[in-house]
């Protein structure tokens, strides 16, 4: 019988491994947390199936596991407010990242909405030329300093805060539409 288990999960890890990391690489820029995401996600296959839990469409299944896994990740990854000039909205007032997300206390639709604005966020984030999508990550979401992202990729401070205006622009444009209908 276990055998048997076994082989049905190598099966769908053989059909299903090679969408589900394009569908992942698609939402999360880097390639480390992309294997760690679909590595969870085949663990919870086979936590789920020792656990003979009933998984109806197990493609949809490992779909909405990944799904969770990329919140999760955003989640971790602490996201720091908009803090330089770029975080200044048309009515010369801080706009912070945290202003655009509902609270996670305020009940499950607001959870909902909060986990649709992450999974926007990673849609957005994949858009962006490369250069900018890693200066954006580096500095708002990792926290790190212009002045140590220079000095490690040898571009200039000028050109990094460049690259991050152009993608705060782009964010803000296109969050700007998901955060008005949360706010509606």
């Amino acid at each position: 019988m276990a055998l048997e288990q076994d082989q049905r999960i190598s099966e769908v890890v053989t059909r299903e491994q090679s969408r589900l990391r394009n569908f992942v690489r698609r939402r999360v820029p880097d390639p480390r947390d992309v294997e760690d995401i679909l590595q969870d996600v085949f663990c919870e296959l086979v936590e789920a199936n020792r656990l003979l839990m009933p998984i109806d469409h197990i493609t949809g299944w490992l779909y909405r596991v990944a799904r969770n896994r990329i919140v999760d990740l955003f989640r971790k990854k602490k996201p720091e407010s908009f803090s330089d000039e770029d975080g200044i909205d048309d009515d010369d007032e801080r706009l912070r990242f945290e202003d655009l997300l509902p609270s996670p206390d305020a009940g499950p639709e607001a959870l909902y909405a909060r986990n649709m604005l992450f999974d926007e966020l990673a849609t957005v984030l994949a858009e962006l030329p490369k250069e900018q999508r890693e200066v954006f990550i580096a500095h708002e979401l990792e926290g790190r300093s212009f002045k140590e992202l220079s000095q490690e990729t040898g571009v200039s401070v000028n050109t990094l805060l460049s690259r991050k205006r152009y993608a705060v622009l782009h964010l803000r444009e296109r969050l700007r539409d998901i955060y008005d209908e949360l706010t509606k």
